[in-house]
C-alpha cells in the first residue's frame, strides 16, 4: 500500500524551462515541464545522462531559477519552501568534513541554527539509530565504508525533519549489492519519517523498487515522456525483484523512453 497521504500537490511545476548561456550558444536543457508530486509521495526522475534530471530537482530545491514557468512547493514559491527550511538534499557525493566526527556532521545544520548541544546530540544518536548506524557516533568519515558514508549523509538530511527529501543519484557511486541493500533501508527510512522524496537516477530497476511513480525524462532537450504507476506493494522486498511484474515494469519503462 502506498505512503501518499493526499492528491494535494507537494510539487507542482508548470510548463518549465531551462536555459542556458554558453560563449557558442544557447541551450535549452529543460522544455515545458509540467508535473505534480503529492504529499508523502516517493518518486524518480529517471532518464539517461544529460536529460535534466539533476536541473529538475535544482529547480525544486531553488539551486535554480527557472528561465520560464512556475515551481510551487507546498503552496509557496521554491525560494519561500527554502527559506522556510521544507527541504533536505542528498547529493551524489556524502560531501562530510573528515575533521568532524560522524554525529558532529549530521548535527551541522543543527549546530548552525543554534540548537543546544545536548539536543543536537540527542537528534544525531536517534538519526544514527533510524539509518542503522548504531556505535558509529565517534568515528570519522574516513573510517567508513562509502555505503555507510552515503547513510550520515541521509541522516543530516533529516536532522531538520524536512518535509521534502530531494535525493540526487545518491547510489551511484556504489556496488550494485550495496546499492539495493540502501534501495531497501531507505524504504524503511522512509516508512518512518513519511517525507516527500524526489529521487533522481538513470537505473530502471532501481527507480521502480522505490518509487510510487515513475517520471520518464528524455533528452535534447530534457522533457517528459512518460510518468508510470509503480503497482507494486509494500512493504517492498528483494524477490520483488525477479517477479514477473518486475520485468514488466522495466519493460514499460524502456518502451517510454524518447530519443535514445
Amino acid at each position: 500500500m502506498s505512503l501518499v497521504a493526499t492528491k494535494i500537490p507537494e510539487i507542482l511545476l508548470e510548463n518549465v524551462e531551462m536555459r542556458y548561456q554558453t560563449e557558442t550558444a544557447d541551450v535549452l536543457a529543460l522544455h515545458q515541464v509540467s508535473l505534480d508530486i503529492a504529499k508523502g509521495e516517493f518518486v524518480s526522475l529517471l532518464g539517461p545522462s544529460g536529460c535534466g534530471k539533476t536541473t529538475l530537482l535544482r529547480l525544486m530545491a531553488d539551486l535554480l531559477t527557472p528561465t520560464a514557468g512556475n515551481v510551487t512547493v507546498a503552496g509557496k514559491s521554491a525560494k519561500e519552501a527554502r527559506l522556510a527550511q521544507k527541504y533536505g538534499i542528498v547529493f551524489q557525493s556524502p560531501v562530510l568534513y573528515d575533521w568532524r566526527k560522524v554525529k558532529h556532521n549530521i548535527t551541522l545544520p543543527l549546530e548552525l541554527m543554534g540548537v543546544k548541544k545536548s539536543v543536537r546530540e540527542d537528534k544525531a544518536l536517534e538519526l544514527l539509530d533510524l539509518v542503522g548506524l548504531q556505535g558509529f557516533a565517534d568515528k570519522y568519515p574516513w573510517q567508513l565504508s562509502g555505503g555507510m558514508q552515503q547513510r550520515v549523509a541521509i541522516a543530516r538530511a533529516l536532522s531538520m525533519e524536512p518535509e521534502i527529501l530531494l535525493m540526487d543519484e545518491p547510489f551511484s557511486a556504489l556496488d550494485e549489492f550495496t546499492r539495493e541493500r540502501l534501495n531497501e533501508e531507505l524504504l524503511s527510512v522512509w516508512s518512518k519519517v513519511q517525507s516527500t522524496i524526489v529521487f533522481v537516477t538513470h537505473s530502471i530497476p532501481e527507480s521502480i523498487f522505490l518509487s510510487d511513480r515513475v517520471f520518464v525524462l528524455s533528452p535534447h532537450p530534457g522533457r517528459l515522456s512518460a510518468v508510470v504507476d509503480i503497482p507494486l506493494p509494500r512493504p517492498r522486498t528483494a524477490e520483488m525483484r525477479n517477479s514477473p511484474q518486475f520485468f514488466e515494469l522495466i519493460a514499460r519503462i524502456r518502451d517510454s523512453f524518447e530519443g535514445v
